[in-house]
């Protein structure tokens, strides 16, 4: 499979044998598999998203995490999505994504990714099936700059709910630990802070502008060559705050398997769906190793870390 790539002596970069392909294959579910109204647990399923989605029953995910081609021309293995008008991207859209929002429980939340070229379409196309509560946007540390352009360093998340009255969102689990820069006191003791040997800190809500991210590079075990792969972190706050303990986490463009493999460390049931099987094969692994360790850089002890601040 990717045996063959030179690499250097301290890159971890996940790679897979054709001994662990064979090996690894039986553990995948094709969409023929799934029987018609139920609902497949813990598993990934390597084959075309619709027929997938059409075999699960509606209302099955307690949360739904889609991360689809953006509007841009890119090779996703033996595949490649080309750029197209925008007009012609949100037929794309609707193409599908009626499909995955009818999969949501009443109670549910889902969240889309994109990015500035493909933002407002998506925001069009979800407000036609959800309601839209929020967009995030996420800072990416990491890109080429531009010559003749302002270098993208930014990628959003549309945040949408069934029922804007009923839907379950965890504030206190994705608090972010900050350094503070201008400690205040009240009577000589630290007002709305801790002290510790590190420096000093504060637990602070989060915002719809996520600046701690770190997207994953090769000296990271979560790395793979996935050209569009979410870091661990990020779909942690998103499983964190949007469903509980034994949940029903889905994603229909799963890729090399990270929402799947968060889900799994953080405690929730998951079922990705993904056309490419060899990004099926880099998920099954993952999970795997997520049986060794079930860390997630940046997230230790129940705590969201600023970027490069630990681990």
């Amino acid at each position: 499979m990717q045996e063959n790539k030179q690499r250097a002596g301290r890159n971890r970069t996940l790679t897979l044998s054709d001994g662990e392909a064979v090996a690894l294959a039986p553990e995948l579910l094709t969409p023929a598999d799934i029987v018609p109204g139920e609902m497949p647990v813990d598993r990934i399923v390597f084959g075309d998203m619709l027929d997938a989605l059409h075999r699960l029953p509606d209302e099955c995910a307690d949360l739904i995490v889609v991360d689809p081609p953006y509007n841009l021309t890119r090779a996703f293995g033996q595949r490649t999505f080309r750029a197209m008008h925008d007009d012609q991207y949100e037929e794309y859209l609707r193409s599908w994504l009626p499909d995955v929002c009818r999969k949501l429980k009443p109670t549910g939340s889902l969240y889309l990714c994109g990015d500035w070229k493909c933002c407002a379409a998506m925001q069009r196309v979800l407000g036609e099936n959800l309601s839209i509560l929020n967009r995030i946007t996420w800072q990416r540390e990491k890109g080429r700059g531009a010559q003749n352009n302002w270098k993208n360093g930014m990628e959003d998340i549309w945040f949408a709910v069934r029922d804007p009255k009923q839907y379950y969102f965890n504030l206190e689990a994705v608090k972010v630990r900050r350094r503070v820069i201008a400690p205040y006191r009240q009577d000589g003791k630290p007002k709305d802070w801790v002290a510790s040997d590190d420096g000093n800190f504060r637990m602070t809500c989060p915002s719809n502008f996520w600046d701690d991210i770190s997207v994953p590079f090769w000296s990271m075990p979560e790395n793979t060559d996935h050209p569009t792969q979410k870091p661990e972190k990020l779909i942690a706050k998103l499983i964190l705050a949007s469903s509980r303990p034994g949940d029903m986490v889905l994603d229909p463009f799963v890729g090399s398997g990270t929402t799947c493999v968060v889900a799994k460390k953080l405690n929730r049931h998951y079922l990705g769906i993904e056309a490419q099987q060899e990004y099926c094969l880099w998920g099954v692994k993952r999970l795997h190793m997520a049986d060794e360790d079930a860390s997630i850089q940046g997230y230790a002890d129940g705590i969201f870390y600023e970027r490069n601040a630990r681990m």
